[in-house]
Parts: structure tokens; sequence; C-alpha cells
């Protein structure tokens, strides 16, 4: 059924006086769709619309941050199933008594990467520890990375409206033919300044061929350089994980809340938030990103 054949069928029913709570529940729903509606249409980041790459490390601590890590994976595994994207786990390694020393696993489908972009950053749990035999209240550390997931061949495209193409004599040792006619090619391309020249063969078709597979290489070479650079970028923005670098308190003890201190915003139910009800944080954190 259509939403607009289910509008119908809900104003038949409150003609009759009928299903005053359920409408209730269906426009809370409806109310959600549209949310999510504004928020498709607001991701419009270079990458917002890719998969999404997720690590775990638990911060010090031993197994209360390991235990930490686990349940942070569980909770992101139950966001991903109930938003219906796929979920894959590259790698997953345990601690020595309980809970993950690391996990990486990839979140794919619409927006995966504009969605959980946000969670990146270190999550702080308080609790009574199942662990301490003393049952004494611990905090614990756990940091989570997020990156978008990009395909492993990069296709280098290469205008003609960025190259230029000067052709010249050859000069040097070549055989009797390499000075008498201009077969050299050098090539530049405008964007990136990047020059190549090649004037090893004898015809200019063959040095202008050779010149584009150098060019090709050396502007593949950039390209990696700049997605390194930009993930060192992100490397470099992550926060210790320790006190008062956390993004995200999760209070289970002597309280039960879930607060995300960049947003304010506060979940009172934190069991519904660890199984995986994320998008209260996730909707405050983008709506102030992008407006």
């Amino acid at each position: 059924m259509s939403d607009e054949e289910e509008l119908t069928a809900w104003q038949e029913l409150l003609s009759e006086g009928l299903a005053d709570e359920e409408l209730g529940a269906y426009l809370t729903g409806l109310e959600k769709k549209l949310r999510t509606l504004e928020l498709d249409l607001k991701l419009s980041g270079p990458d917002d619309d890719k998969n999404a790459l997720l690590s775990i490390h638990p911060g010090a601590g031993g197994t209360e941050s390991q235990d930490w890590a686990e349940m942070l994976l569980r909770m992101y595994l139950r966001y991903a199933e109930a938003r219906g994207y796929e979920v894959e786990l590259l790698s997953r390694l345990d601690g020595e008594e309980a809970g993950l020393k690391s996990a990486e696993f990839a979140v794919r489908g619409t927006n995966a990467y504009g969605y959980l972009q946000g969670e990146a950053g270190v999550h702080r749990l308080v609790r009574i520890s199942p662990y301490d035999a003393a049952s004494r209240r611990h905090t614990s550390f756990a940091s989570v990375d997020v990156y978008p997931e990009i395909e492993d061949d990069v296709e280098i495209e290469i205008e003609d409206k960025d190259l230029r193409i000067d052709t010249y004599r050859a000069s040097g040792a070549g055989g009797q033919h390499v000075n008498k006619t201009d077969s050299a090619v050098r090539m530049t391309h405008l964007p990136t300044n990047t020059v190549v020249a090649c004037q090893n063969e004898r015809s200019q078709h063959k040095n202008r061929a050779m010149a584009m597979k150098m060019l090709r290489a050396k502007l593949y070479d950039l390209e990696m350089k700049k997605r390194q650079a930009e993930q060192d970028a992100r490397e470099g923005e992550k926060m210790t994980n320790a006190w008062g670098s956390q993004i995200r308190s999760y209070v289970l003890h002597p309280y039960r809340m879930v607060k995300d201190h960049r947003t304010d915003t506060e979940v009172g139910n934190a069991d519904r938030v660890l199984d995986g009800d994320l998008d209260p944080f996730i909707e405050a954190w983008l709506t102030d990103q992008i407006g």
C-alpha cells in the first residue's frame, strides 16, 4: 500500500471515529520517514553516498575496554540491520578473556558513509563492571573510525583540453634518424602541472603513446598520494582514547542515559541505544553539520 492509499484509509477510519491511538503511532512513523528523506536530500558530500568502513579499537583498560568494544560492534551491527544495510565483517581479533582487541567491518547501502561518518571518535562507557568481584563502577573507552569505501581500481581520465603537447627535435645519441624530425614529445597536464617527455622512439606517434602512458602513471601516483594525505588528516583528527576526549557517553550506573557531547542530545533509554537505535544522535549531528 502506498503512503497516499494508507492516508486515505486512515481518513476513512477517523471519519468513523476509529483508530485514534493507532493513527498517532502511524503519524510518528511518517514523521520519521520525512526526517530521513530530508537528511538524504542534504547528504551531498563527495563521499556521502559511498559505503562505509568502520573499525573499533578498545582503549586502555584490558578486558573492560575490550568488552565495551564488542558492545559497540553489536550496536552498529544492530543499527545496520534495522536500516536494511548489508554488513561484512572484515576482521576481528578477540581479547584473551572477553571482548575484542579490534574489529573492522563494511556497512553497505544507500548513504551508509553519510549517516555513519559522525560516529568517528571516542565512546565512553560507565557501568558496574561484570568483571570486578567487588562490583565497582568502571569507566571504559573505545574508539570508532569511519572511512568511505573506495573502489580499488582508479580510473585516470585525461581530457584533451587539459593537455598541452609540444613536439621538438630530439637531442643526444639515438642513431642516424633521431635529430632529423620533430619526433620528441613533451606532454603537460595543465590542472596538475605534471610534465612528461619521451624521445626514445623514432616516430612521434610512438613517443606520444609512451608519453601518455607515463602521464597516466604519474597521475595515478598523485591520486594515491592524495588519498593517503586525506587518510592521514583523518588519523590526525583522532582523539586520545581517554578521559575528556569522548564524543558520546553511555552511562549505565548510577542512572541510565546516553549523551552526545557535540550536540547535547540525550536519550534516557540506554538499552535501546545499545540495541542499535542511533537515529537521534545521527540525525542531530547531521543537522548540526549540514543545517
